[in-house]
C-alpha cells in the first residue's frame, strides 16, 4: 500500500509529457489529446519509479559491507587475551580460612567468567562471517571461487563446535566445583578447566589464520551493488576493457601493454541522464573449457552469470591484443548464454589503427555472424582517442534502462500499482469556447508598455553614433535602450566606480600614458650617463656580460656562505673552557707528529713564533702578515692550502698508516660487541624494557607462588 501510494503522488505531482507536449499536470488538462497516450505515460512514469525503488530485502544485500569484520586473532593471542582479561576482571585474594561455600564461589567464577568470554569471541567471529545462503548468490559464488567454499564453511564449522566444547567443558567443571571440599581441590578444578579451554583452542590454530587471511581479502574486494544500473565489461585481454573504464568513470585502473593486466574486478562509477551507474571491469578471458578456466577468468564468469547487468563485449579489429579477430568471436559464441536475457553490446575498439570500415570481407563476415545479421548492435570506437566512446556509453546505458523497464512492467508489482490510479479526462459538455477573461485595464496597461518598449528599440537603432561602440563594449544595445532616467541621453552613460565614496574617473589623468613614457626615457638616459662616466674614471672595470655573471655569482655565494659560517660558528663545536684544554710542551707535540708519520718542522715554527712575546712597537699589523704571506708563498701554493682548509677530516685522518686504520677498526669493533649482547643500539641506548607488565603482577598475593599468573 505505502510503496502504492508512492507512486500515486509521483503521477500527481508530476507533469506528464509526450513529444514535449504537456498532457496533465495538478492544474491542467489538455481535453485534445488521446487518453490512452495519458495513460501510456503515466505508467512510464510509474515504471521509472519502480526502478528507483528496490526492495527491502534487495537492499539488505547491497547495504552488507564485509570491511566491517573485526580481526581474527591467532590462537596464542586469543587465549592470552582471555586469561588476562580473566586476571584483570576477577578477584585475585583467596585464604583457606574462608568458608568453604565462599572458595568454592571465587573459582567457579573464574571459570565462568573465563567460559563467557571465549563464547562472546567465538560467537562475534562466527556472526560478523557471512553465511553463503543469506547474501546474494555473485558473492557466494565469488567466496567459492576465491578461498573455496568447503574450506569456508569447514572453518566456520569448527569454531561453531569449539564454542559448544567450551560451554560443555566449562558446564562439567562448575558442577565438580560445587563438590570441592578444600582450596587446593577448588584451585587444580579451575586450572584444569582453563588449561582445557586453552588446549582446545590451540586445535583450532589452522582455522583461525585461515579465516584471518579471507577476512583480509573480502574487506579488499569492491563493493558491488548486485541489484543497481550496471555495465559488465568482458572480452579478451588486453582489448582495451580498463582503458573504457578509465575514460567513462574517475576509476584509475593499471593499463599495460601485456595481458592481464587486470587479475580482479574493478569497479567504477558514472553519471547519465541523472541516475548513477556502475561499470564493472573483469579480467580477461581465454576460450577454453569452463573446467579449465583459473581463478581470475573465473571472476569474470561469476560476474557475467549473476549479475543483471547490460554486457559490453570489447573485440580488437586491429587484432594488436595478439588474438586474431576469429579467435575472440570463438569466445564469444562460447560464453553467449551467460548473456540470456541481457543487453548485449558489442564494442568494436582501436579502430584508430584499423578503420572499422576498411576491415576485409572475412573479418566483416565474422563480425556479422557475431551480431547474428545485425539484431545485436554493434559501435565502434577508439579508447586512444575517445572516438565513439561517449556513444558506447549512450548506447549501453539506453539499452539496459529500456530492459529494466520493460521487466518492471512485465511483473505484478506495475499492474497492481496502475489498477490504483485513475486518470479523470473532462469532456466538454457543449460547444461554447470558453476562454480566459483579461481585464481591460491590464489589456490597456500591457500595450502601453509594449508601445513604448517599441519606441525606444526604434530610436536607437536609428542612431548610427552610439551603436558600434557600444556593440563593441558591451555588446548588446537591448539592455540599455529600456532605461527609464530623467534625462533620455543619460542611458549610455558610463557607470562611475566608486571607491571609498570617490569617483574614479575624477582622478585619472588623460595624458598619464604619455608622462610614463616620458619618465622612462629620462630614467634611460640617466642610466646610460652613469654607466659611461664609471668607464671614464676606470677603464680597466669594463667587463663582458658573461665576466659580469662570474662576478656576481661569485659574490652571491660568497654572501652565502658568510652567512652560513656566521650562523654555524657559534653550535658547530663545544667551547672549551681553558682549565680544560691540554697542556703540553712544543717538544711533545713534535714527538707525537713525528710518531704519527707527518713533518712537524712547520707547525713546530708557528707555534714558537706565536709563543714569543710581542710588545706593542713590534706587534704586526693584518696587513702587513697577509702581505708577507703572500711574498713568501706562490699563488699556486696559497690555493691548495685554501683547498686543503676547506675540505672537512676524514675518518681516517690522523692515522699513520693502513695498519693504524685497522687496528683502530678492530678496536672499534670489539667494543661493540658488548652493545649487541645487551641488545643495545649504542652507548646512548638506556631503554628499559616492561619485563612485568603491571596488569599482571600488581595487587594482593597470598601464599604460594605466582606460577598461576
Amino acid at each position: 500500500m505505502k510503496l502504492g501510494s508512492e507512486c500515486l503522488e509521483a503521477v500527481r505531482t508530476s507533469k506528464v509529457e509526450i513529444d514535449g507536449r504537456m498532457l496533465c499536470s495538478m492544474r491542467k488538462i489538455d481535453t485534445s489529446v488521446d487518453p490512452e497516450e495519458i495513460i501510456q505515460a503515466a505508467k512510464n512514469r510509474v515504471s521509472q519509479f519502480l526502478i528507483l525503488k528496490p526492495s527491502s530485502k534487495q537492499e539488505e544485500m547491497v547495504l552488507y559491507n564485509f570491511k566491517t569484520i573485526t580481526t581474527v586473532p591467532t590462537a596464542t593471542e586469543f587465549i592470552d587475551v582471555m586469561l588476562s582479561k580473566t586476571q584483570r576482571k576477577t578477584p585475585t585474594v583467596v585464604h583457606p580460612s574462608y568458608a568453604i561455600t565462599r572458595i568454592r564461589a571465587f573459582y567457579m567464577r573464574k571459570v565462568k567468567y573465563t567460559q563467557q568470554n571465549c563464547h562472546d569471541k567465538l560467537s562475534l567471529i562466527l556472526d560478523q562471517f557471512p553465511l553463503l545462503t543469506d547474501i546474494h548468490p555473485f558473492y557466494a559464488d565469488l567466496i567459492n571461487i576465491l578461498y573455496d567454499r568447503d574450506h569456508y564453511k569447514l572453518a566456520l564449522g569448527q569454531l561453531n563446535t569449539a564454542r559448544h566444547l567450551v560451554d560443555q567443558i566449562a558446564n562439567d567443571y562448575l558442577k565438580l566445583l560445587k563438590y570441592g571440599d578444600s582450596l587446593y581441590r577448588c584451585k587444580q578444578l579451575k586450572k584444569a578447566a582453563l588449561g582445557r579451554m586453552a588446549t582446545l583452542i590451540k586445535r583450532h590454530t589452522s582455522s583461525l589464520a585461515y579465516l584471518e587471511q579471507v577476512r583480509q581479502h573480502l574487506s579488499r574486494l569492491p563493493s558491488i551493488d548486485p541489484n543497481t544500473r550496471t555495465l559488465v565489461l568482458c572480452g579478451y585481454p588486453n582489448v582495451g576493457k580498463s582503458s573504457f573504464l578509465n575514460k567513462v568513470t574517475r576509476a584509475d585502473v593499471e593499463v599495460q601493454p601485456y595481458p592481464f593486466t587486470t587479475k580482479s574486478l574493478f569497479v567504477g562509477h558514472t553519471d547519465y541522464e541523472y541516475l548513477r551507474w556502475q561499470v564493472i571491469d573483469t579480467p580477461g578471458i581465454l576460450d577454453h573449457p569452463l573446467d579449465q578456466r583459473n581463478t581470475i577468468e573465473m571472476q569474470s564468469i561469476t560476474a557475467l552469470a549473476h549479475l543483471r547487468a547490460a554486457v559490453l563485449f570489447v573485440i580488437d579489429i586491429s587484432e594488436q591484443c595478439g588474438y586474431s579477430l576469429e579467435t575472440q568471436a570463438n569466445l564469444f559464441h562460447s560464453i553467449k548464454p551467460l548473456f540470456t536475457n541481457k543487453p548485449l553490446l558489442i564494442c568494436a575498439n582501436k579502430i584508430d589503427v584499423q578503420r572499422f570500415e576498411d576491415l576485409g570481407d572475412k573479418a566483416k563476415k565474422i563480425i556479422n555472424k557475431m551480431t547474428n545479421n545485425g539484431e545485436i548492435p554493434i559501435v565502434p570506437m577508439s579508447t586512444m582517442t575517445e572516438e565513439g566512446v561517449s556513444a558506447v556509453k549512450k548506447a549501453a546505458c539506453d539499452t539496459l534502462l529500456a530492459n529494466r523497464v520493460e521487466a518492471k512492467m512485465s511483473g505484478k508489482k506495475s499492474n497492481d500499482i496502475l489498477s490504483r490510479i485513475h486518470l479523470a479526462t473532462p469532456t466538454p459538455r457543449d460547444d461554447k469556447d470558453r476562454s480566459a477573461i483579461i481585464p481591460e485595464s491590464v489589456k490597456n496597461r500591457m500595450q502601453k508598455i509594449s508601445t513604448e518598449a517599441d519606441n525606444y528599440v526604434r530610436q536607437y537603432e536609428e542612431n548610427e553614433l552610439l551603436k558600434p561602440i557600444w556593440e563593441q563594449h558591451f555588446g548588446s544595445l537591448e539592455w540599455k535602450k529600456r532605461y527609464k532616467l530623467k534625462d533620455d541621453e543619460w542611458r549610455f552613460d558610463v557607470v562611475p566606480e566608486i571607491v571609498n565614496g570617490q569617483n574614479i574617473a575624477d582622478f585619472v589623468d588623460p595624458d598619464i600614458l604619455a608622462k610614463l613614457e616620458e619618465l622612462e626615457a629620462e630614467e634611460e638616459t640617466r642610466l646610460e650617463a652613469l654607466e659611461k662616466k664609471r668607464l671614464e674614471e676606470d677603464p680597466e672595470m669594463e667587463l663582458t656580460e658573461e665576466q659580469a655573471e662570474l662576478v656576481k655569482e661569485i659574490r652571491d655565494k660568497k654572501l652565502v656562505q658568510r652567512e652560513i659560517a656566521r650562523t654555524e660558528r657559534g653550535r658547530s663545536h663545544a667551547i672549551m673552557p681553558r682549565n680544560g684544554r691540554t697542556k703540553g710542551s712544543i717538544d711533545d707535540m713534535e714527538d707525537q707528529l713525528e710518531e704519527l708519520g707527518m713533518d712537524p718542522s712547520k707547525a713546530v715554527e708557528g707555534a714558537r713564533s706565536r709563543s714569543q712575546s710581542r710588545g706593542p712597537g713590534n706587534k704586526r699589523t693584518r696587513s702587513a702578515s697577509v702581505s708577507a704571506v703572500l711574498e713568501g708563498a706562490g699563488e699556486e701554493m696559497l690555493q691548495k692550502r685554501q683547498r686543503l682548509s676547506s675540505k672537512s677530516p676524514g675518518r681516517d685522518s690522523g692515522l699513520k698508516d693502513i695498519q693504524a686504520k685497522e687496528k683502530v677498526e678492530g678496536v672499534a669493533k670489539k667494543n661493540q660487541k658488548k652493545m649487541g649482547k645487551a641488545a643495545k643500539k649504542g652507548e646512548s641506548d638506556r631503554h628499559i624494557p616492561n619485563l612485568k607488565p603491571k596488569h599482571l603482577f600488581s595487587g594482593k598475593r597470598g601464599r604460594g607462588t605466582a606460577d598461576h599468573r
